[in-house]
């Protein structure tokens, strides 16, 4: 008879569990405050949900080296450490809009804010582990809540919207689940690391090789659903434009960050192994998504949709990096989501600055490049802080993107990928069209009379402009603390062994 293992909870190191933890139990205290007591103004579950991101914070910049834990399934490292501070500073811009305005009604159920803190959960999980059971379960856990959140916008083409990632996202995790199945067929764990050893000694065996690659093969096809890479990048514009204008905001940033982080965890294992399919299929995809993308956004007669081509455009840029695979590289993925978040983030949430009951501009479309019409004559400050916006996510210098474009090109140039870093320069000069499209808009046409004062509603709440502050003034100082961030990024990435 075999005799029970013991274990210590010293052994088990709860404390990596504790950001996950924390986020849950929130989600879980919203339900119960809501359950005890109906009707409670939406302002208190903003407050207990921001209290509650402010303690999961907390717990996470406590980590600082490379720590395992609960059966050596938890890995708290500088990547997800960083990670984890970005998803949160993200969280925390965007849960106060939902103070900003009566007319979105999904920010009246508190589902919606416990919905969210058990989709940070499982964002959380992601990057917090090698293994991949729980990169799948985090990523089923957060992808589950984030299509019923895009579903409470509750219009028609949010419902289509919702219903389109649902799909997508069931594709994508059969993929992941394929892959993974065959890696551990080939090596007998699912802890990337021991899977790493494991390969390195079969390698030589072409039928092991065979079957890595398509491992390798079917987790990027499950990344790129997620990424929104070429080709399956179709569902991203239509699902931006479902959602409200700062959840899409959100989802161009958070989840495709913490994504990157799983990929690079995994893909840069088969690059380091000198498995040259990988690399090569990599920058391909990159190559693709960014220049396709930017075609398609240069036609779009939507601002909401050319904002969703253009994420898509810069998952393509940042995507090179994990193929580029050196600390530079890697350490440029959080410089540009970390500066990206402020500025895409904002120019989504200026989308909500205005908004007519109806659609006046187009029968089809909520934000034409029409609605922005003279916008300097009906509202200056806004048509500004979009110019800023616009310029930054051109790359123009010295606003915030430009410092990630800039060395993420570097990194390229710096293994000798010069040609890579000509096709990203041309695909930033490509992209000051459609970006400088609507500043043209705003500043040199005239407003029509559908977009005058008495005609649109004008969102102009103290929330909403304390927000959009913030994300201009990151934009805007971004030179000044460029170099402090990336000394911090670089030492976090460093400690983790990238």
């Amino acid at each position: 008879m075999l005799e029970p293992v013991k274990v210590s909870l010293e052994a088990l190191n709860l404390a990596t569990l504790m950001p996950m933890l924390v986020a849950i139990a929130g989600g879980l205290i919203i339900l119960i405050v809501d359950l005890l007591k109906e009707n409670l103004h939406k302002s208190l579950y903003v407050m207990l949900t921001l209290l509650i991101l402010i303690i999961d914070l907390g717990t996470t910049v406590g980590f600082s080296g490379n720590e395992k834990g609960f059966f050596d399934l938890m890995l708290i490292d500088g990547i997800s450490v960083v990670t984890q501070i970005i998803i949160l500073v993200a969280s925390m811009l965007f849960i106060p809009l939902a103070l900003t305005s009566k007319r979105f009604h999904e920010y009246s159920y508190p589902e919606f804010f416990a919905l969210f803190l058990f989709m940070l959960a499982g964002l959380q999980f992601m990057v917090a582990t090698s293994n991949l059971i729980l990169i799948f379960i985090g990523l089923e856990t957060s992808s589950l809540a984030l299509y019923t959140l895009i579903a409470l916008h509750n219009r028609a083409n949010s419902f289509e919207a919702a219903v389109k990632y649902f799909t997508m996202g069931a594709l994508a995790a059969g993929f992941f689940v394929m892959g993974s199945a065959i890696l551990y067929g080939v090596s007998g764990s699912l802890e990337l690391n021991q899977i790493a050893d494991v390969l390195q000694l079969r390698l030589s065996d072409t039928g092991i090789l065979a079957l890595s690659i398509a491992g390798a093969g079917f987790l990027l096809a499950a990344f790129a659903f997620k990424l929104s890479l070429f080709p399956f990048h179709t569902w991203a514009p239509d699902v931006y434009e479902g959602a409200s204008a700062p959840l899409a905001g959100f989802m161009s940033v958070v989840p495709k960050l913490v994504a990157f982080i799983v990929a690079m965890r995994i893909f840069e294992m088969f690059i380091k192994l000198n498995i040259e399919w990988v690399q090569t299929t990599i920058l391909a995809l990159s190559v693709a998504t960014m220049t396709l993308a930017n075609i398609m956004a240069l036609v779009q007669k939507d601002v909401k949709r050319m904002l969703a081509y253009s994420s898509i455009s810069h998952a393509g840029f940042v995507m090179s990096a994990i193929a580029i695979a050196t600390t530079k590289a890697n350490s440029a993925i959080f410089l540009y989501y970390g500066l990206f978040l402020f500025t895409n983030f904002g120019a989504f949430t200026m989308l909500w600055v205005s908004r007519h009951k109806h659609r006046v501009h187009h029968e089809r479309y909520d934000h034409p490049y029409e609605k922005f019409s003279g916008m300097i004559h009906i509202m200056p400050i806004g048509a500004v802080v979009m110019a800023l916006f616009m310029l930054s996510l051109a790359g123009v210098p010295p606003f915030s993107v430009f410092w990630g474009k800039i060395y993420i090109m570097s990194a390229a140039v710096d293994v000798g990928m010069v040609w890579l870093a000509i096709i990203m320069g041309l695909n930033s000069a490509v992209s000051a069209y459609y970006y400088l499209k609507l500043i043209v808009y705003m500043f040199l046409k005239e407003p029509t009379h559908a977009t005058s004062k008495e005609t649109v509603y004008f969102n102009i709440s103290k929330p909403l402009m304390t927000i959009l502050g913030i994300t201009v003034f990151a934009t805007v100082s971004s030179m000044f603390f460029v170099q402090p961030l990336l000394d911090y990024i670089t030492h976090m990435v460093q400690i983790s062994g990238f």
